[in-house]
């Protein structure tokens, strides 16, 4: 994936995903969204540079979710999206191991999703992503996004939040050696860092 950045900036011609830095908890999914590099982000919103339609399919999905109510922080009531224990976590599928044809699914359906949005003009994201107003078009399109990301982890159709968070966590043990190994390799002047630990 992307990395994940908090800064103030301009991108020139290309694109970012903002990521609001604080949601309220009464929401089912984050209203992320594109920008173009002429919008200067602020404090408030983290950024993923030149984000596509793939990562976006996977950071708005509810497994995504799940996984951001597990790490992140809180302010008051609202969910406090953390760049490092929520974003760099995330045991993000292995876009080169995947067929083509479920990249191809998530991305035709996280565009649905974009669609869904853009058929609304009328309303802005928060009106959006309020549990009691969303639009029935939205939410089917949210709820097919959800099933075409779980199965790239074979959460099996009805998982609980609990249920999906197992295999999520599951997948993340898996890729402890990696990180441990990353962690674990030698600064300029030949020390080592100290290993990640839980």
């Amino acid at each position: 994936a992307e990395p994940l950045l908090e800064t103030v900036q301009t991108l020139g011609p290309a694109h970012y995903l903002a990521v609001p830095a604080h949601t309220s908890e009464r929401r089912d999914y984050i209203p992320f969204g594109y920008m173009d590099g002429d919008t200067v982000i602020n404090n408030a919103l983290f950024m993923v540079p030149n984000a596509d339609v793939f990562t976006f399919g996977v950071m708005t999905s509810r497994a995504h979710m799940d996984w951001m109510r597990l790490t992140s922080g809180r302010l008051e009531s609202r969910y406090r999206y953390n760049k490092e224990l929520t974003y760099n976590t995330f045991p993000w599928p292995d876009r080169a191991r995947l067929k083509p044809a479920q990249v191809q699914g998530i991305e035709r359906a996280a565009q649905a999703v974009l669609d869904a949005r853009a058929a609304h003009p009328d309303s802005s994201l928060a009106q959006l992503y309020d549990p009691l107003l969303m639009p029935a078009d939205l939410r089917a399109a949210h709820r097919t996004l959800d099933r075409a990301v779980e199965s790239l982890y074979d959460i099996r159709a009805g998982a609980t939040e609990a249920q999906r968070l197992a295999v999520l966590l599951a997948a993340y043990q898996a890729l402890m050696p990696t990180l441990q190994a990353q962690a674990a390799k030698p600064k300029r002047g030949g020390r080592k860092t100290a290993t990640a630990r839980d």
